[in-house]
């Protein structure tokens, strides 16, 4: 059987997207092949689109980390979802890409259940974005109750959600982010903003004890000097300077860690009970139809946008 998907077959600017029609994936040993009702779009997917990021393959390829839909079929082995459960989840980065498309195959545990209050467009912005904050801030960190925390980018795709998920948590967020942003940050539980076009949040932020990352350049380095003694700074952005990132953290007795996003089953259900909840939700900055992926990622390369981009009628509904 055959299904719409975008495809590329060269690196470069959004024009090398472009609709086709491909081999629809089956489901192998425990997984679960998904009818995509809506995909998120990301930072990641426009850097390699242009450049191929860290993926270990030339194109063609189809990008698409974040999916939302419905289970179409089960692979052997598979016991948790059946067909016609409603999903969301993160194909395995960056290898699993694929999620621009009418149908996607993978694990079974790369999806939770989608809260029944979250409609598709909105649970397709969370997973990626959503999983990195957890995994920054909990898994990586360690953040506990009471503590403080710094965000970079805050109003952005991971910032967001950083937020929530430490105000969740019981943490004292500080985030950075342009003036007409910090209505909606205030809204979403940020206790303190940082102009950073008119203040150097190094100067006056102190005593942290987690700064999330999610810029990188000379901003992990800054960060360093906000952080109280035993800190930890998260870097999202893997790049050359982390090894001296790491050997200035250790001169100054904090912590260096630099991380990647992973499937994650049990935090993709944390994260659906914090939605659940009314505690955790998605900004959605555009909602775009699967065959105007090259405008979406014109859009998010703009750096104009708070919040997400979507892709959302992948199934034609």
């Amino acid at each position: 059987m055959k299904m719409r998907a975008i495809s590329q077959d060269a690196l470069g600017g959004p024009e090398v997207l472009r609709l086709v029609e491909v081999d629809r994936p089956e489901p192998g040993p425990t997984e679960v092949l998904v009818r995509v009702h809506a995909a998120g779009v990301n930072p990641t997917d426009w850097k390699t689109r242009a450049s191929g990021g860290m993926l270990r393959t030339a194109p063609p390829f189809t990008l698409g980390w974040d999916v939302s839909g419905v289970v179409e079929r089960v692979g052997v082995g598979t016991t948790i979802y059946r067909p016609g459960d409603e999903v969301f989840g993160m194909l395995r980065y960056p290898q699993g890409h694929g999620a621009y498309a009418e149908y996607v195959s993978a694990p079974a545990r790369h999806f939770a259940r989608k809260p029944a209050d979250l409609d598709h467009v909105h649970a397709a912005a969370v997973p990626l974005a959503a999983l990195t904050a957890w995994q920054a801030l909990v898994d990586t960190a360690g953040l506990a109750a009471g503590q403080r925390v710094l965000v970079h980018a805050a109003a952005g795709g991971v910032g967001h959600f950083a937020v929530q998920i430490a105000k969740a948590r019981g943490a004292h967020v500080i985030g950075t982010a342009s003036a007409a942003k910090h209505d909606l940050l205030r809204d979403l539980g940020a206790d303190e903003l940082v102009d950073y076009r008119k203040e150097d949040f190094a100067e006056v932020v102190r005593d942290v004890d987690v700064v999330v990352d999610t810029i990188g350049g000379d901003y992990g380095p800054r960060s360093l000097r906000t952080l109280r003694e035993g800190g930890t700074l998260v870097s999202l952005a893997i790049g050359a300077m982390l090894k001296d990132l790491h050997e200035q953290a250790a001169e100054r007795g904090v912590r260096s860690a630099a991380m990647l996003v992973e499937p994650d089953h049990a935090a993709m259900r944390s994260l659906a009970a914090l939605a659940q909840a009314g505690r955790l939700r998605a900004e959605v900055a555009a909602v775009l139809p699967l065959a105007d992926a090259a405008k979406a990622h014109e859009l998010g390369e703009s750096n104009r946008t708070t919040g997400k981009i979507v892709l959302s009628d992948v199934t034609g509904h």
